[in-house]
């Protein structure tokens, strides 16, 4: 069973910390996902994926699973799971672009559109964090680019009109429902066909 965990995410942090991986310390507004073995009254949490936010950027840390008796999936299929459950909410809470290490994980990364980005992509808020490699997500029809935005002389970012940018808003965010929908088709219909 796949389902968020608490607000400051205390079991995750106990599953990282049992299988020796780096977690940041626990913040407001983290966000975790788990994965359970068990009836409810002996539930055992076998798999986390943590969540840390900083403003429409997003670091993924893990997964990290732990191979147990009576899991119904092999433990890369757990990670694959645990992230296909964490993404659309991350998406809903205005998540734009996500970033994580690969940790050997690179096809479950890329069977859910991450590519490999250069160290220099990762924003400010996410530097130092251990571990080498990068992946990224961008959501909607977003394309990677490290081009920097154009400014005016006075050095001013040129800004749409209001009544533009709503307009633009708006397409994109039909556009990204549509594409949120086709994603959760084709991931039932990958997990029903057992891939």
């Amino acid at each position: 069973m796949f389902e968020p965990l608490t607000e400051r995410a205390d079991e995750a942090h106990r599953l990282f910390s049992y299988v020796g991986a780096w977690a940041p310390p626990p913040a407001a507004g983290e966000v975790a996902w788990g994965a359970w073995v068990g009836r409810e009254t002996e539930r055992t949490l076998i798999g986390a994926l943590l969540l840390e936010k900083k403003g429409a950027a997003g670091m993924l840390h893990g997964p990290v699973v732990v191979p147990t008796a009576g899991a119904s999936w092999e433990p890369v299929e757990m990670a694959a799971r645990l992230l296909a459950a964490l993404m659309p909410h991350a998406t809903g809470t205005g998540i734009e672009t996500l970033f994580a290490r690969p940790q050997g994980l690179d096809r479950v990364w890329i069977r859910f559109g991450f590519i490999p980005v250069p160290e220099a992509d990762l924003p400010r808020a996410f530097k130092g964090r251990p571990g080498s490699g990068l992946f990224a997500w961008r959501g909607g029809t977003a394309l990677w680019s490290t081009r920097k935005p154009a400014a005016d002389e006075d050095g001013r970012d040129r800004a749409l009109p209001a009544k533009d940018l709503e307009k633009l808003q708006a397409v994109h965010l039909r556009q990204r429902d549509v594409e949120q929908e086709q994603v959760g088709l084709l991931l039932a219909r990958h997990f029903q066909a057992g891939l």
